[in-house]
């Protein structure tokens, strides 16, 4: 039994492939029973927005064709097996666990991903398609990605370019309780609304050149008040924060139109500018823009990427226990029937003797513990020999024998 991978993700896909590659819980179902078909039974499928990828255990390098062409036709779609990416073993277990500590995520060390490979191993578990083996692995990889999260701590070093302006606003001027002023209505826009609540600003005022857009950031934001576009003068003068993230191909908050009457910081996410940058003139006005915000996404990418690059030694370390446990896997049935041959023997020699000779309480003990010492020696060196032997061939040469040997038959483990 080997470990494999196969899927689509974003680094070989663009988003109007991956789009069509996406597994809903019904789809993941199907794909189960139809590996299952071929006699692969432990499966686990990853489905993100950035990520579409199969995991499994295979007995043969059939099965890897075989479940490639599931995929493929699972979306009906026979040109996507060009940005397939397959492989197995240790490279599978390692992109595993390179995956699970955001290593392979379009964000350097995000944490999102650990939560969604858990999930994904909690479905394929509960549906029955996730036994002993695939259970170590993808546990082992939560294990390993947990203790890069808290030793390495990368997901800390803010590379959105939003969320590090809302970080310098904080630095700046607590935004708590803060009245604020956000100017757009646009994607970015959302997304600076939504940190804005995160840190617990006050008053929020959002005005958009379109008031209908304005009012359908609204739904999800009710508690803002909407304002309109020509008013954004005089309700500057009360905010303490102003963000402006708008498409426009101009300024739009002008230095002649607006004469700060208190200590006001101005957040500008908009290429091109959106607030004159002669306003940071006055005494009275913090300006962060784009500028600012990139050099610190440049410096804290460099960060992480150092961090991941720190983290690969960890990663490589425990990635190797599992393979070793992997590898010695086959070999437990085996060595399990050994012992279990050794207790029965045991069992029916003291049985045996017990009727012939009267032993004492005493005696009854020690003669067990000796018969179980001497049959235990008698396979120590078996069970070594299959512990350290170096290829899968090797086991399976040995394994062979020491059950003709010994006279003992062992199951597939579940």
């Amino acid at each position: 039994m080997q470990f494999g991978f196969l899927g689509i993700d974003y680094k070989n896909a663009d988003l109007t492939i991956r789009d069509e590659i996406s597994f809903t819980d019904q789809k993941k179902l199907e794909f189960f029973h139809k590996a299952e078909e071929i006699g692969v039974e432990q499966v686990m499928i990853l489905s993100t927005c950035n990520r579409s990828e199969i995991y499994y255990f295979f007995d043969d390098e059939q099965q890897i064709k075989k479940i490639q062409n599931i995929y493929c036709d699972m979306f009906n779609k026979a040109e996507i097996e060009q940005y397939i990416r397959h492989c197995e073993e240790d490279k599978a277990v390692s992109y595993l666990f390179q995956v699970t500590a955001g290593l392979e995520s379009m964000v350097l060390g995000e944490d999102q991903i650990l939560g969604q490979v858990k999930d994904a191993l909690d479905f394929s578990r509960t549906m029955g398609f996730s036994k002993k083996e695939l259970n170590k692995v993808v546990r082992d990889a939560i294990t390993c990605a947990k203790k890069v999260k808290t030793t390495f701590r990368i997901s800390e070093k803010p590379v959105s370019v939003g969320y590090i302006g809302i970080c310098e606003l904080q630095k700046i001027c607590d935004i708590k309780d803060k009245m604020v002023l956000v100017i757009g209505s646009g994607d970015t826009a959302v997304l600076a609304l939504r940190y804005l609540q995160e840190y617990e600003a006050g008053k929020i005022y959002l005005c958009s050149r379109t008031l209908a857009h304005a009012g359908n950031v609204q739904k999800e934001f009710q508690e803002i008040e909407i304002i309109s576009y020509e008013q954004r003068y005089e309700i500057m003068k009360q905010c303490d924060i102003v963000v402006s993230a708008t498409s426009a191909p101009h300024v739009v908050v002008k230095q002649e139109y607006y004469t700060p009457e208190k200590q006001v910081t101005f957040l500008d996410l908009a290429t091109p500018r959106d607030i004159d940058p002669k306003l940071s003139d006055d005494s009275k006005v913090n300006l962060i823009n784009l500028d600012t915000i990139k050099e610190i996404s440049k410096a804290n990418q460099s960060e992480r990427e150092e961090l991941c690059r720190q983290s690969n030694t960890m990663i490589s370390k425990a990635k190797e226990e599992t393979m070793q446990w992997l590898f010695q896997a086959p070999m437990e049935e085996t060595i399990r029937s050994l012992q279990e041959k050794c207790t029965e023997i045991v069992e029916d020699s003291y049985s045996y003797l017990s009727r012939k000779i009267d032993f004492g309480t005493r005696e009854q003990k020690l003669l067990k513990k000796v018969l179980n010492a001497s049959l235990q020696r008698m396979i120590k060196e078996p069970i070594q020999e299959l512990k350290h032997l170096e290829t899968r061939q090797e086991q399976a040469d040995y394994k062979k024998m020491v059950e003709q040997l010994f006279g003992i038959e062992t199951k597939k483990g579940k």
